[in-house]
């Protein structure tokens, strides 16, 4: 053998050396996403750099820019976290029995749901103000959703089943703004309570002062 050229099995050692040293193992695109949210949560979106990532993670920036081509792409795939997770509600309203009022206390219920399961993708996604082609798009997408709320309000008040004596899209308004403002106290692990007793408070509180009063 001649002195130097190593084995086969050396030289496979020595890749595998090489591959562990370009940022510390482990680090998929999912895991990658979810420190990156929490580094846009905490220093917010553009005072985040990419070299921000790269230390936070322990990785080098090209280990970053394998899974994705830069910080625009991570923030779309954040905020799709969120917004697809409230169209998937919209998608079930169709097979929701009932009325408008029971479709509505169902996307309303569920939004709760999806905010407690995705806490930090929904608080990225409600601090976006339109800077980015990115954010704009994300807000087009809210504005869609909102939309859609508006419209099973009005349904339910002309039904008779929620009163007349608030604009609809007030209503709307009032309510998804109870459901957002959960991101700036609830604490899935600080001792908050779980997500469906959370969205049973919410819609108790929500509808019951929503539905008709009775004739005196």
């Amino acid at each position: 053998m001649v002195e130097g050229r190593g084995r086969p099995g050396d030289r496979t050692a020595g890749t595998a050396g090489r591959r562990t040293r370009r940022g510390r193992p482990g680090y998929d695109r999912e895991s990658l996403l979810r420190v990156a949210v929490g580094l846009f949560n905490e220093r917010g979106f553009d005072g985040t750099s990419m070299d921000d990532l790269a230390r936070e993670l322990g990785v080098t920036k090209a280990a970053i820019y394998h899974h994705v081509p830069g910080k625009q792409e991570l923030l779309r795939l954040a905020v799709d976290r969120a917004l697809d997770g409230l169209f998937a509600l919209v998608g079930e309203l169709d097979s929701v029995p009932g009325r408008a009022v029971d479709r509505l206390e169902h996307l309303v219920r569920g939004s709760v749901t999806v905010l407690v399961d995705r806490l930090p993708f929904v608080t990225l996604l409600l601090r976006v103000r339109g800077n980015t082609q990115v954010e704009r798009d994300a807000l087009e997408r809210r504005r869609e959703f909102d939309r859609i709320v508006a419209g099973l309000v009005a349904d339910a008040v002309a039904d008779g089943d929620l009163r007349s004596d608030v604009d609809p899209a007030t209503t709307a308004r009032l309510l998804f703004g109870m459901v957002n403002s959960l991101i700036e106290w609830y604490r899935p692990h600080g001792g908050d309570i779980g997500g469906p007793d959370l969205a049973d408070a919410v819609t108790k509180v929500a509808f019951d002062g929503l539905r008709p009063r009775p004739a005196a």
